[in-house]
């Protein structure tokens, strides 16, 4: 149904409810950029968090299926998606991203006690001028090797810790790198 916001998936045949406010799969998209799980623990997470009862062995792959649909708003996935370099991060955009949804929507969302995910999506499509629109535009452009206007490169050199995303590391990597600085001194 055209408006419809699903708050089921059907998986195995039943109808399975699942959690569809917006912080619920923002936890799922926080786990899905964990560096110390590997794919299969980050699908298991997604899966566990989305549904609300148990999924049975035998329908785990439909239930994955059905959960990357749900996330990506009921569109599917091309089979061979161009390689893209991330804009941003939920984490670390977390409060530019509020700021800038909050506008989009009107109110203060974290107040909301339920807001359907595809809501919430559907604000940050719209999106306009600000903060957060112009760090993803830089952001963008210099994944892409464009040219930054004179007045990007200033906003740049001025907010680079704010637009430069941070790169995330296991806690294996972490401990082999604090091992080597000891070493350095």
């Amino acid at each position: 149904m055209i408006g419809a916001l699903p708050t089921t998936l059907l998986v195995g045949g039943v109808e399975r409810k699942i959690r569809s406010d917006y912080r619920d799969c923002l936890n799922i998209m926080e786990a899905c950029g964990d560096p110390d799980l590997n794919h299969i623990e980050k699908l298991e997470v997604m899966v566990e968090i989305l549904y609300k009862d148990d999924i049975e062995t035998e329908y785990i792959e439909e239930a994955v299926e059905k959960a990357v649909w749900f996330l990506n708003c009921g569109n599917t996935i091309e089979e061979n998606p161009k390689s893209t370099k991330r804009v941003f991060d939920w984490q670390q955009d977390e409060q530019m991203m509020f700021a800038a949804v909050n506008k989009v929507a009107g109110k203060e969302l974290r107040d909301e006690q339920y807001v359907h995910y595809w809501t919430f999506i559907s604000y940050f499509h719209e999106i306009g001028e600000g903060l957060f629109s112009t760090v993803l535009n830089i952001r963008t452009k210099m994944n892409k090797n464009k040219k930054l206007e004179a007045h990007e490169r200033e906003f740049y050199k001025e907010n680079k810790a704010l637009i430069d995303l941070k790169k995330k590391y296991s806690t294996e990597q972490q401990k082999e790198m604090a091992y080597i600085n000891s070493l350095l001194g």
